[in-house]
């Protein structure tokens, strides 16, 4: 869409860190990102960083009017944008870090499905901890947490410190494969079953950089 093209690239030259992509993700990627939406039940999905909304729609589209789904975004122009195209959604516009205490706002133990849309790589260390502690501190024993990366970016130090991070909070990380109609192309990580004591140590392990 012209127009949410258009909000994605102004707020990207404004808070590139935050933004972290010239273009909205592609609907083969968001197809990826969402497969493990249930197609049953009354699922709670959360979605960190929709931006505007490529994600969020197919999101929509699995769950039909079931669940919960909650969009926390942290930019408030695309916050805006994403509520008034999806009112069955709940828009939030606040920081992904606050996750826990969101839901429980709003009267929910933890959610099955975390989506994420937010650009790991650009965040500090120290940064990336204190999203996946909130995250698997709002997770089901059963859920499932899935967030992508671009393929250019592998060979990064950022890159590779985040998916080391990753291996070493779940017990279980499967990579998709990769989605080459997407611009840049990229693959998609689901994890599973946080390992014990994982929360522990990443609230008491600090960025000595």
């Amino acid at each position: 869409m012209p127009r949410d093209a258009l909000l994605f690239i102004g707020q990207f030259m404004r808070s590139p860190a935050l933004v972290g992509a010239v273009a909205p993700s592609s609907r083969r990627l968001a197809r990826a990102a969402t497969a493990t939406v249930p197609e049953s039940g009354d699922p709670v999905v959360v979605e960190l960083g929709p931006g505007t909304g490529p994600f969020t729609a197919v999101i929509q589209e699995r769950l039909g009017g079931r669940g919960v789904h909650l969009a926390i975004e942290i930019n408030k122009p695309m916050a805006e944008r994403l509520a008034q195209r999806f009112p069955r959604c709940d828009v939030i516009s606040a920081d992904a870090v606050l996750l826990p205490e969101l839901l429980a706002e709003r009267g929910l133990s933890a959610a099955d499905v975390v989506v994420s849309g937010l650009p790991w790589a650009a965040f500090s260390p120290e940064l990336q901890r204190r999203l996946l502690n909130a995250i698997i501190r709002s997770m089901a024993p059963t859920g499932v947490f899935t967030t992508f990366a671009y393929l250019h970016a592998l060979p990064l130090a950022t890159a590779r410190r985040f998916r080391r991070l990753l291996e070493s909070v779940f017990e279980e990380v499967v990579c998709s494969r990769t989605v080459w109609r997407n611009i840049p192309p990229a693959f998609v990580y689901h994890a599973r079953r946080p390992r014990a004591g994982a929360g522990e140590a990443l609230a008491g392990t600090r960025d000595a950089s």
